[in-house]
């Protein structure tokens, strides 16, 4: 009998999650499908009573969802109870979990930094900045500061991760190692014009890292490859907590190489 994945989110836009599962399910000869499926607010507890009769066997989960999930699962990992939101909904025997990829596609998209940045900015105070902090964390980033345009946001975020804060205005001040976007500014549509900082004030050892991964190559990551900084793309963090969601409904590897070149080829058409 074919298994049942698929993202939940309101409203839900074009998502490249279904492409990229469906891919990997495939590849490895897996019965199972992978759907979009657009689920107000309100509808959310009786989908996941859904979840448990059917059953589904696991879920994406995108805003507004990500908190709300919460309530209806049985397990939540202390990586997601950390950040306060739950993106992936799995099965550990008839235990219904959640656990937050976000993070783990943040490190994963570091790791490979030789040596890791002892300091790091980052810029916003949502959910996507949420992950980050998380994930600087897990990677033991000495030095960690938050920034964001409403000051109050960004004290709470502080506060709550036991990291710095600094003022919007001041946040080109110091020089960061690594400058993580976590704002909506370059993304494709009415911000795609803007940049979060300015690259001609990155330090010279600095790597810049934008989380948004549509248009692929920002507005700050264009700068800061025109600056000579080493640039991280946002689709590494996509493709990598994909990569996660993956392996934690099926126990498997999906091949990084070619689900990179996937997920490439549907950006650039």
């Amino acid at each position: 009998m074919t298994r049942s994945y698929g993202i939940i989110g309101w409203p839900l836009g074009h998502t490249m999650s279904p492409a990229l599962h469906n891919h990997g399910f495939a590849r490895l000869g897996l019965d199972a499908r992978y759907e979009a499926w657009p689920l107000e607010p309100k509808d959310l507890p009786a989908f996941m009573e859904r979840v448990r009769s059917v059953p589904i066997h696991g879920l994406s989960v995108t805003i507004p969802h990500k908190r709300a999930v919460m309530a209806c699962l049985d397990r939540i990992s202390d990586r997601a109870k950390a950040v306060g939101a739950v993106n992936t909904v799995y099965w550990d025997g008839d235990r219904l979990c959640g656990e937050n990829t976000d993070v783990i596609g943040v490190a994963a998209s570091l790791r490979t930094l030789a040596p890791l940045p002892r300091s790091a900015v980052v810029l916003g105070a949502g959910g996507a900045a949420r992950a980050a902090l998380a994930a600087f964390r897990e990677l033991g980033i000495p030095r960690v500061a938050v920034s964001n345009r409403t000051r109050a946001k960004a004290d709470a975020l502080a506060a709550e991760f036991g990291v710095e804060c600094v003022k919007w205005t001041e946040r080109m001040d110091f020089p960061w190692e690594l400058v993580c976007n976590a704002t909506p500014l370059g993304m494709a549509g009415a911000m795609e014009g803007e940049t979060p900082f300015d690259a001609a004030r990155l330090a010279e050892n600095a790597v810049a890292y934008d989380i948004v991964y549509n248009p692929l190559e920002t507005r700050f990551l264009a700068e800061a490859r025109a600056a000579g900084r080493r640039i991280v793309s946002g689709l590494e963090m996509f493709l990598h907590q994909g990569l996660a969601q993956f392996r934690l409904w099926t126990g498997q590897d999906m091949n990084e190489a070619e689900a990179r070149r996937l997920l490439l080829s549907i950006l650039r058409q």
